[in-house]
C-alpha cells in the first residue's frame, strides 16, 4: 500500500488553491462542495491556519516553486498533475451521503479510478446512505441489543454481509432495520472457529474464509501464513501466532492453519 486513505473534515476551514482555469476550478469545486472556504493566496491562507494547499498551475515551474513554498509553511500540497510532488492525491469520489467511496491509484491513473467508480455507481442502491443514517440514528437501540462491542460487531457483520436482512448492495435494506432489531438480528457469531487453508494465496480465499477474516475479533495463526492473507482480518483485529498460551480471547476467534504446512 503506497498511500494510507484517510477522510478529512474540512467543513469551515481555510484551503489553499492556487492557479486559474482548467486545472484550478475542479479543485475550487470540490473544496467548496466539502464545505471549506478556498483561499487563493498562500500567505492568507497560512495566517488563517490552512493545512492544505491545492496547486495547478498550467506553467511547470510555477507549480513547482509554488509547491515548495507551501511545503515550506508547514502545509501538505497537492499539485495537479505531478504525483512526483503531491503529498497526498484526491480520489475519485462515490458519494451515497453520509456514505463515501474513494478510488485512488497513488497518482498512477485519475482516469482509471474514475471508470472504477462509474461501475461501483451501477452497483450500489440510492438508499445506500439512508442505511448508513438509520444506523447512525438507531446506534442506542444496537447498543442496548447487543451490550458487548464484540456480540455488537458480529450481529452487524451478519446483518451487513451478502444475503444478510441489512445486505449493503441490496435496495430497500434501511427499510428492514427495525425487523432486524426487533428479532430477526439472530445470535452474534462468537467463540472458536478453525479455519484450514489449501493454499497461501489470499486470491484462493473463499467467499466464507474472507468474511470470517474480515470480521473476527481474534486470529490466531500458523506463523507460516503469509502477511498477505492476515492482511485480509480486521486493521483492529488482536493477531498472534500459535501456539497461544494465554486466557482465551473473547468474541469471535479465528485459528488459521495451512494444510501444506
Amino acid at each position: 500500500m503506497k498511500s494510507l486513505p484517510l477522510f478529512h473534515r474540512l467543513a469551515g476551514q481555510p484551503v489553499i488553491v492556487l492557479g486559474e482555469g482548467g486545472m484550478a476550478e475542479p479543485k475550487r469545486r470540490l473544496i467548496e462542495r466539502a464545505g471549506a472556504e478556498v483561499i487563493a493566496d498562500l500567505q492568507e491562507g497560512v495566517d488563517k491556519g490552512a493545512r492544505l494547499a491545492f496547486i495547478a498551475h498550467e506553467d511547470a515551474a510555477m507549480c513547482e516553486a509554488d509547491a515548495i513554498r507551501a511545503r515550506c509553511a508547514g502545509l501538505l500540497v497537492n499539485v495537479v498533475d505531478r504525483p512526483d510532488l503531491c503529498d497526498f492525491t484526491t480520489p475519485s469520489i462515490l458519494e451515497r451521503d453520509p456514505v463515501l467511496i474513494a478510488i485512488g491509484t497513488s497518482g498512477a491513473s485519475a482516469g482509471l479510478a474514475k471508470q472504477v467508480r462509474l461501475r461501483l455507481e451501477q452497483l450500489l442502491p440510492t438508499d445506500l446512505g439512508t442505511l448508513a443514517q438509520r444506523l447512525s440514528d438507531l446506534r442506542d437501540k444496537v447498543k442496548a441489543k447487543w451490550p458487548a462491542m464484540a456480540d455488537r460487531r458480529q450481529a452487524l457483520d451478519r446483518a451487513l454481509s451478502p444475503g444478510g436482512p441489512l445486505d449493503p448492495l441490496a435496495e430497500g435494506s434501511a427499510d428492514r432495520i427495525d425487523a432486524w432489531l426487533e428479532g430477526e438480528g439472530g445470535d452474534a457469531e462468537s467463540g472458536r472457529i478453525e479455519l484450514i487453508l489449501a493454499s497461501n494465496d489470499p486470491e484462493d480465499l473463499t467467499l466464507r474464509q474472507a468474511r470470517l477474516l474480515g470480521s473476527a475479533d481474534v486470529v490466531l495463526h500458523d506463523p507460516a501464513v503469509p502477511q498477505a492473507i492476515l492482511d485480509r482480518s480486521r486493521a483492529d483485529a488482536l493477531r498472534f501466532p500459535l501456539p497461544f498460551e494465554g486466557r482465551e480471547p473473547e468474541g469471535l476467534v479465528l485459528v488459521i492453519s495451512l494444510t501444506s504446512h
